[in-house]
């Protein structure tokens, strides 16, 4: 790729993200100035612009570049072998006694140091 293509390229996804900055502006402002319409308006209003902002964004190389990481992503998550009911409820059950037996710890710490300050006070 030359040099000039890569400007011209550059160039129009600049163009694209000031389209997206615009579009996204005017669904804020719209959304304040209209804030007496029906909320249902303004949400379609909001979807239309978000959808329209979303799909100019997808065309420019940094949004090609995070649909082919959202695929990507997509495509690992079902590689994960998640865990069964049975392994989650253990793992669940341990953390749940360690954290009592800490707070059972920590609560003998804490009432034998305000003993002994006590103690000292007195």
């Amino acid at each position: 790729m030359s040099s000039s293509t890569e400007a011209q390229a550059s160039r129009g996804d600049v163009f694209k993200w000031a389209i997206v900055v615009l579009l996204v502006a005017v669904g804020v402002i719209g959304n304040n100035y209209y804030s007496a319409e029906s909320l249902l308006y303004r949400l379609i209003a909001i979807l239309v612009l978000a959808g329209v902002a979303g799909f100019i964004a997808l065309q420019t190389v940094k949004g090609q570049s995070f649909f082919t990481l959202a695929k990507e992503a997509k495509t690992e998550i079902r590689r994960v072998v998640w865990p069964t009911r049975q392994e989650t409820m253990q793992t669940t059950l341990i953390v749940l006694a360690v954290v009592v037996f800490m707070s059972l710890v920590l609560w003998g710490v804490d009432s034998f140091l305000g003993w002994v300050v006590s103690s000292v006070i007195s």
